[in-house]
């Protein structure tokens, strides 16, 4: 579902990636760990067509991001580290203007608006404004715009940034459902949001893939420090 080969990126003359390789399948959530500034959102951004890598390569679903790149976004849905919404509207409208920039229209549209608010607890506020909502909240605002077309991988940044632990469990738990049809893909900091939610883990230090395994059996802070080190 996705394949990422050799990706190189400099940032402000400085390497910010360097020869970062992945391969995620149907079923698989892939958790990339690394201290702050060792390339998770950068890496993530490649893999979404946000930023063009300066070598290397990216294919989501059999489609080329250098060569078919419509194609390949349509594929993708992306929650960055700052959920990308619009204070002035509501949510449901926000969300109904998601679904049409992703081409949906009509019953289809309606059904996946009501679907995605009740899959990320949003009912009680669907007709809240956006920006009078609690950080929380805006974080699952976000993560419904990313999966409302349904895409086939699932790019997320810090997706538990201003979650409580009932929320983030929810979110983890949703995380895991999504998973079954499609692939997953979220950077963190945290060993235990890690720990719950992936079947593999890769750490990123100072631009580089130093770590790619299963998570099932693993010390994971073991396996993160002595990669750091």
């Amino acid at each position: 579902m996705l394949q990422a080969d050799k990706l190189h990126r400099t940032l402000s003359a400085s390497v910010a990636v360097s020869g970062i390789s992945l391969s995620l399948a149907r079923g698989d959530v892939l958790g990339l760990l690394g201290l702050n500034g060792a390339g998770k959102s950068t890496t993530l951004k490649m893999l979404c067509g946000m930023l063009v890598p300066d070598s290397g390569s990216v294919t989501i679903d059999g489609h080329s991001m250098q060569e078919q790149p419509l194609e390949a976004r349509a594929r993708i849905g992306f929650l960055p580290d700052q959920p990308p919404v619009y204070d002035d509207m509501r949510v449901e409208e926000y969300l109904r203007l998601c679904g049409q920039i992703r081409g949906m229209k009509g019953q289809q549209l309606s059904d996946r608006q009501s679907e995605v608010i009740e899959q990320c607890s949003l009912t009680t506020v669907s007709r809240n404004l956006i920006g009078t909502l609690s950080k929380g909240y805006r974080q699952r605002v976000g993560l419904a715009q990313a999966i409302i077309h349904e895409p086939t991988v699932l790019l997320l940044d810090e997706p538990g940034n201003g979650l409580d632990p009932q929320q983030l469990d929810a979110m983890r738990e949703l995380i895991r459902r999504y998973a079954d049809e499609h692939a997953v893909v979220f950077s963190t900091h945290l060993l235990s949001e890690a720990q719950s939610t992936c079947n593999r883990v890769a750490v990123i230090h100072e631009g580089k893939l130093v770590a790619d395994v299963l998570a099932q059996g693993e010390d994971l802070e073991a396996l993160f420090h002595g990669a750091i080190s």
